[in-house]
């Protein structure tokens, strides 16, 4: 393996872990907003529950699949991420809306570029 492969590899290795500790870190904050909204309250309560119990699902599988080292494909790799991508910024667009939400709503804004970065590598 050449220096400029080793590299490559290590920055692709970055990026996977970075985007792993993301996920992480929106589905923490997803999880903490879910119990916060109350299951029977308002539809707009009901609509930020389901939507951070769905980010915090999808960035949890996500972060276990990028956490397998070999027995993904890149397309399974590739798809998973861009939809925790798509979740990730839907979800914050929700918490836009919600008082007190602006901490989770960047920790969705952060995974989902750690998600855009990651992308880009296996490009």
């Amino acid at each position: 393996m050449s220096v400029t492969e080793l590299q490559e590899l290590v920055r692709f290795l970055e990026d996977r872990f970075a985007c792993a500790q993301a996920c992480t870190e929106c589905a923490r904050a997803c999880a903490l907003r879910a119990s916060l909204a109350d299951i029977d309250g308002p539809e707009d309560q009901q609509l930020i529950r389901r939507k951070s119990i769905l980010c915090t699902e999808v960035c949890d599988a996500t972060c276990r699949l990028l956490a397998e080292q070999v027995t993904q494909s890149e397309d399974t790799m590739r798809s998973q991420v861009e939809w925790c991508r798509t979740v990730c910024l839907e979800t914050a667009h929700v918490f836009d809306l919600v008082p007190d939400s602006e901490g989770s709503a960047q920790a969705c804004r952060d995974c989902a570029r750690a998600c855009t970065e990651f992308l880009a590598r296996l490009r």
